[in-house]
């Protein structure tokens, strides 16, 4: 499928790798009896990896494989790496004090694993080997949608990808909210991936817990409604509110600031004419047009 320029002006040889991978049976170790097959899309079935084929796919954890966002300082670090079978993945690494019980990592690991789907960045694995919590997923090679808007303005996107990262987007929650994983954590624009076809995709570690007690974290607060702030935990509306922050990037091309996107976001539903306001009632009252 077509897209931006910025996504697909060069073609790496990574990309021409992955694109053509060998055929080799990846060493997983417990298959699970209804996913034993890869799928229509070659997504791999659902396994457990060990610690070992995992330090080898990302020479040891090297830095130099990190592409968390954040690089070094992200709050759980996200690797690149290379199976034998010359696949490449993504590797996101959880401590023990959020996960100390690698039965309920596994559990929570392997109800997310049950997902495919094409707008997903599927997850394709798990490490739970002594001390090390670890999530394996598809590897995206074209970087994140945050980047395509806010760090690449000389390139930007073209409307048409625009529309197609919202509906794209929308697409993957729908289907992740009817297989019964309606909570997605820290939904924002550097969680939509770009593919090897330039397609964006939504990152399957967001459908994962990041610790047992069920608590979240934002790497940004911009994205995130004001009722996170009081406990911590996504709801399915805290998910709309953030996918309503998404589509406010898609259409800026900007970065709003967490001081700012109450306003922003009230600015733009007012001016759509979805709302009329009455300041003259208890300081401010908001009405739908429908009501």
């Amino acid at each position: 499928m077509g897209c931006c320029e910025s996504i697909l002006s060069v073609e790496t040889d990574q990309e021409k790798e992955q694109q053509h991978p060998k055929k080799q049976t990846p060493r997983f170790n417990h298959p699970s009896p209804s996913l034993t097959s890869d799928d229509s899309n070659g997504v791999p079935p659902f396994s457990e990896f060990s610690i070992s084929d995992l330090k080898t796919a990302t020479n040891n954890f090297s830095s130099d494989y990190i592409v968390s966002e954040s690089g070094e300082k992200a709050p759980n670090l996200v690797y690149k790496g290379r199976l034998q079978n010359r696949r490449w993945i993504a590797v996101k690494k959880f401590t023990k004090m959020a996960w100390p019980d690698p039965k309920q990592f596994a559990e929570e690991a392997w109800g997310v694993g049950k997902l495919r789907h094409r707008r997903l960045a599927n997850l394709i694995g798990y490490c739970c080997d002594s001390d090390e919590r670890l999530l394996v997923a598809e590897f995206m090679p074209n970087d994140t949608l945050a980047k395509h808007l806010f760090h690449w303005e000389n390139q930007t996107i073209e409307w048409a990808m625009r529309l197609r990262v919202a509906l794209y987007i929308a697409e993957a929650l729908d289907y992740c909210s009817i297989e019964g994983r309606p909570l997605y954590h820290d939904l924002n624009a550097y969680r939509v991936l770009f593919d090897e076809d330039g397609d964006p995709r939504l990152s399957c570690f967001g459908l994962m817990k990041n610790s047992r007690d069920g608590k979240s974290y934002s790497t940004n607060l911009a994205y995130t409604p004001p009722e996170y702030l009081k406990n911590g935990r996504v709801t399915p509306e805290s998910v709309i509110f953030s996918f309503g922050t998404v589509l406010l990037d898609l259409l800026s091309g900007k970065h709003i600031p967490p001081t700012h996107v109450s306003l922003f976001y009230f600015f733009v539903v007012c001016h759509s004419g979805a709302l009329e306001f009455y300041p003259e009632k208890n300081e401010g009252y908001l009405k739908w047009k429908s009501d």
